[in-house]
């Protein structure tokens, strides 16, 4: 039982606490409920621009990361659909160094010009790097767009073009600051050698003194149920063909989430998966396969993906998965195989609750999902997944009209 203790300040932010004396150690998160789903369609990665703004500077602090190496720290961070988090450990008696860090760039960054050029140069190089010069980057470019037509999903957290950062100025960076990071839009956790007390002074010295924001209504438009299989084939000079389909999910609070995450590990839990058994050990038609649940806060999607072998024909092997998905709706996992991919998820979630990172972490993230003691009740709520409910779920997603397939051909097996 992971225990911890909650407050809000004045100024709206949700601070979680848990004590654990076993480590010299402190870990602090900071979560601010902003992704890529939040920004227009015609400006988009700027919530993931900002994951590396807030390393830039702020108004009081030229440099981020010196004073936290100094006083023996490390960090990092992540942007995605629906948050972006900052993190960071440091030594506990140096700990206030995070406050005095976090609670700065939480108040102003260094907005000028010069920062804002530094950092559109680098994301617009990862933007090339790893979407548009590495095989299989543009992948998410290409399938986000077909599986959503509406909803801000369609365009994965780097952003849709890169075009849209270069040309992003001053005023456009200012306004999406201060109508997204605030006190009032951010969750504070702590883990390691730090009492509630502690934290509660350090929170209220620090951060107090941060007003609140406006914060941006989040009104995003609803994606239709996808009534018709769609299909887009595309040619590049990759290593290998291949394939990859999605269907959509329910959100991460829907009572099927559980039940679906279970399902892609039974299709794709390592080598012992069904997947991996099948079509790549038994019948050799792929090289890997793979499958994921992307646990998106609003209605997310399965994610299937594959790379052929030399000479197998893809449409050969598209029905092969499909056999393989068939089957899944046809019949409930048994007991065994149900245990097993339930023991997993205990497993790794057990050990990753050792970490005090994670922890930070785990417990920002339920907060922002209204419920943080999910962290001690998750590992119930798999095990309470039976294996006709597994069959029920798969029959209600796994259909061809809820499905987006896309062909990755190369043009090396021409």
């Amino acid at each position: 039982m992971i225990k911890y203790s909650r407050f809000i300040l004045d100024n709206g932010l949700r601070v979680l606490v848990h004590h654990d004396k076993s480590t010299p150690l402190v870990a602090l998160n900071m979560l601010y409920d902003v992704g890529s789903r939040d920004e227009d369609p015609e400006m988009t990665g700027l919530a993931h621009l900002f994951e590396h703004l807030m390393f830039g500077g702020s108004i009081n602090i030229p440099e981020f990361d010196l004073p936290l190496q100094l006083a023996g720290g490390e960090n990092n961070a992540f942007t995605n659909n629906d948050i972006t988090d900052y993190y960071l450990t440091l030594p506990a008696d140096n700990i206030e160094t995070g406050f005095w860090l976090e609670s700065d760039r939480m108040l102003e960054l260094d907005f000028s010009q010069r920062n804002l050029d530094i950092q559109k140069n680098v994301v617009t190089e990862e933007f090339n790097q790893r979407y548009l010069n590495q095989p299989y980057g543009d992948t998410m470019l290409l399938l986000r767009p077909l599986a959503y037509k509406v909803h801000p999903y369609r365009w994965p957290t780097i952003g849709r073009d890169f075009s849209h950062i270069s040309k992003v100025n001053l005023d456009q960076v200012k306004d999406f600051f201060f109508s997204h990071y605030g006190p009032n839009n951010a969750i504070l956790s702590l883990t390691g050698n730090i009492t509630p007390d502690e934290a509660f002074i350090m929170a209220v010295k620090w951060f107090a003194h941060v007003g609140k924001r406006r914060i941006k209504k989040r009104d995003l438009l609803k994606e239709p149920e996808q009534n018709e299989e769609r299909f887009l084939e595309i040619n590049k000079d990759v290593p290998a063909s291949a394939i990859y389909k999605v269907w959509h999910t329910g959100p991460r609070k829907s009572e099927d989430f559980y039940t679906l995450d279970l399902l892609t590990d039974i299709l794709a839990g390592g080598e012992s998966g069904r997947l991996y058994t099948k079509l790549v050990k038994e019948k050799g038609l792929f090289s890997e396969i793979n499958a994921y649940l992307t646990s998106d806060i609003d209605p997310g999607l399965v994610i299937l993906h594959g790379k052929l072998m030399k000479g197998i024909d893809i449409r050969y092997a598209d029905k092969a998965i499909n056999e393989m998905i068939d089957y899944l709706k046809s019949k409930p996992p048994d007991s065994e195989e149900m245990e097993k991919v339930k023991n997993k998820f205990e497993s790794s979630t057990v050990l990753s609750n050792t970490n005090i990172l994670n922890k930070a972490m785990n417990l920002s993230y339920y907060e922002l999902l209204g419920n943080p003691d999910l962290i001690n009740s998750e590992v119930d709520s798999y095990r309470s997944v039976t294996g006709r409910m597994a069959l029920e779920t798969a029959e209600k997603y796994f259909i061809s009209s809820n499905c987006s397939t896309l062909y990755y051909l190369s043009t090396r097996n021409n």
